[in-house]
C-alpha cells in the first residue's frame, strides 16, 4: 500500500552544485531559469613596452601564488568537495565534512519501512533511459538487500522538452496509486514492454486488474498534473538539473550509478562513518 508521508516544510539553505554527469539526462530549464551567457572581452594592444608587461605578469603570478597557498593550507573547502556525486569521485571519509541537503518528501509515494535509517529521495523521469537502467539494475536490489534499512521515495522530474510522455506517465502512476497499486504500476512503466502512451497506460492498468472506469477518468482528467509540476519546480529550486538525481539521507548523488556505489555509501552511513 502506498505510503504517503509529509514532513513539515523546511527552508532550503543551500543548493547542490551544478555539474555535468554522464549517465543522466539533463533538463532544459525555462529561459528565465537558465544561466545567462558570460560576456567576452577582447584584449587590445597598448603602448606598454614588453619589459614592463613582463614585470606586471611576474607580480601577478607571485600574488596568485600567495593566494593559492592560503586557500590550500588554510583549510578552505568548496561545496563541491563536500558532496557525494558521481562514481568518478571518492566517497567521503570520516575526516571529511559533507553537505546534507534537507530535501522534503512532499507526500510522495514511498516503499520500505517508515522507520528505515536510510531514506533515498529519487527525482526521476519515466521516459529517461538512464532512470530505467537504474530502476532495472539497482532499485529492487537495494530493497532486497536492505529490507529493513532502506526506504525509497519517488518524486517526479519530467524532462518535458525532450520526454513528452514523462508527465502523462507520472500522472498515470499516481492514478494507479489511488487503487494502492503505485509501485506495481511504476514497475510496469519502467518495463517499457509497451512503450509509453495512453494505450500503454490503459493496458498496464488492465494487467493489474485496476478498476478501469475510475482509472480512465483519472487519466483523462490529468488529475495529478499540478502535483507532477510541483515536484518539478521543487527540484529546480533545489538545483537539480538531470535525471536520475538522488538524495541519500540528504547526501547528493547524480546519475544511474551502479549498485556498488550506492552500497558503499549506504554501508558507510549505517556504520556512522559519514559526519
Amino acid at each position: 500500500m502506498t505510503n504517503r508521508f509529509i514532513r513539515p516544510s523546511r527552508k532550503i539553505k543551500s543548493k547542490p552544485p551544478k555539474q555535468e554527469i554522464t549517465g543522466s539526462m539533463a533538463v532544459q530549464l525555462p529561459t528565465e531559469l537558465q544561466d545567462q551567457p558570460s560576456g567576452q572581452a577582447s584584449v587590445q594592444s597598448s603602448g606598454f613596452q614588453r619589459p614592463l608587461i613582463y614585470s606586471i605578469l611576474l607580480v601577478c603570478v607571485f600574488v596568485l601564488g600567495l593566494v593559492s597557498g592560503f586557500l590550500i593550507w588554510g583549510g578552505s573547502t568548496s561545496a563541491a568537495a563536500n558532496t557525494v556525486a558521481d562514481s568518478g569521485q571518492t566517497l567521503p571519509t570520516p575526516a571529511q565534512q559533507v553537505t546534507r541537503y534537507p530535501v522534503e518528501e512532499g507526500g510522495n509515494p514511498s516503499i520500505g519501512p517508515a522507520d528505515a535509517p536510510i531514506t533515498i529521495i529519487e527525482f526521476s523521469d519515466y521516459q529517461c533511459p538512464y532512470c530505467q537502467k537504474w530502476e532495472e539494475a539497482v532499485f529492487q536490489r537495494l530493497l532486497d538487500d536492505y529490507p529493513t534499512q532502506v526506504r525509497i521515495v519517488y518524486r517526479d522530474f519530467p524532462l518535458n522538452s525532450i520526454h513528452p510522455e514523462a508527465a502523462p506517465a507520472a500522472n498515470a502512476a499516481n492514478c494507479a496509486g489511488e487503487q494502492d497499486s503505485y509501485w506495481q504500476y511504476h514497475d510496469k512503466l519502467f518495463s517499457y514492454e509497451l512503450n509509453l502512451g495512453k494505450d500503454a497506460f490503459l493496458q498496464y492498468a488492465r494487467e493489474l486488474n485496476l478498476d478501469m472506469t475510475s482509472f480512465t477518468a483519472c487519466l483523462e482528467s490529468d488529475r495529478y498534473a499540478a502535483e507532477v509540476t510541483a515536484d518539478l519546480e521543487y527540484a529546480v529550486g533545489l538545483g537539480v538539473q538531470s535525471t536520475p538525481t538522488f538524495f541519500i539521507n540528504g547526501l547528493y548523488m547524480v546519475g544511474a550509478q551502479p549498485y556498488e556505489t550506492f552500497k558503499k555509501l549506504i554501508d558507510q552511513e549505517l556504520a556512522g562513518e559519514i559526519p
